[in-house]
C-alpha cells in the first residue's frame, strides 16, 4: 500500500484529535483567584471541628500548621478544634482504621466550584470524624508563595467539609500582605486573612 492510500484516514484522525484537544481546553475550569469564596462558613461556635494539616506547602517561611493552630486557638476559643497532633494520636490508637491525615486526595479543589466531595476523600474524612466525634473538617488544601509588588505574598486555599455528608459549605482562597522573602509575617498575614473568612461572626 502506498502512502497516498492511507493519507485521508491519517488526516481524519489528526483532525479528530485536534478537535478533542480544543474541546478539552474550552471546558477546563478557570483557576481560582485570591478572594475567591464559595458559600459562607457556618457559625462554628460550640461545635467540634477537626483540623487537617496543610496538604501542600511550597516555599512558605514558617510552620504552616503551627501558625494556623495558634490563630484558631487565639481567635476562636468557642470551638473545640481537634488539631493535627491530637488527630494523629487518635489515629495511632486505632491502627486498623487504615486512614492518614497527610496526602489526602484534594485535587478536586483545583476546580472552580465544589459542592460535595466523593471517595476516597469523603471516606477518609468520615472515618476520621467518627474517631474524634467531629461534625466538620477544616481542610487546608494548599499554601504557596507568589511574587508581587512590594515583595512576596502567601496564598492559602482551604475548605470546610461536613463530615457525614461530604457537603462543602465553604471553600476559599485568600492572600496575605506583601512581605520580604524570608519574613514569617507573610504566612501570619495569610492565616489572618483565612481566620477572618472562617470566623466572620466574631469581629
Amino acid at each position: 500500500m502506498t502512502s497516498s492510500a492511507f493519507r485521508p484516514r491519517y488526516l481524519t484522525t489528526t483532525l479528530a484529535l485536534a478537535l478533542a484537544v480544543s474541546a478539552c481546553g474550552k471546558g477546563r475550569a478557570p483557576v481560582p483567584e485570591p478572594g475567591t469564596s464559595q458559600g459562607t462558613p457556618p457559625d462554628l461556635r460550640g461545635s467540634i471541628v477537626m483540623v487537617l494539616p496543610f496538604q501542600s506547602a511550597m516555599g512558605v517561611a514558617g510552620d504552616v500548621d503551627a501558625e494556623l493552630a495558634f490563630a484558631l486557638r487565639d481567635r476562636a476559643p468557642g470551638v473545640d478544634w481537634v488539631l493535627p497532633p491530637r488527630l494523629q494520636r487518635a489515629l495511632d490508637r486505632s491502627p486498623g482504621l487504615n486512614v492518614r491525615i497527610h496526602g489526602l486526595q484534594v485535587g478536586v479543589f483545583s476546580a472552580a466550584e465544589v459542592q460535595r466531595v466523593g471517595d476516597p476523600l469523603y471516606g477518609d474524612l468520615l472515618r476520621l470524624g467518627a474517631l474524634v466525634d467531629a461534625q466538620t473538617a477544616l481542610l487546608p488544601v494548599r499554601a504557596w508563595v507568589v511574587p508581587g509588588e512590594g515583595g512576596i505574598r502567601v496564598r492559602v486555599s482551604a475548605a470546610l467539609v461536613h463530615v457525614r455528608t461530604g457537603r462543602v459549605p465553604w471553600f476559599g482562597l485568600v492572600e496575605g500582605a506583601p512581605a520580604e522573602t524570608d519574613d514569617p509575617g507573610a504566612l501570619a498575614s495569610a492565616v489572618d486573612a483565612l481566620i477572618q473568612k472562617l470566623i466572620w461572626y466574631d469581629r
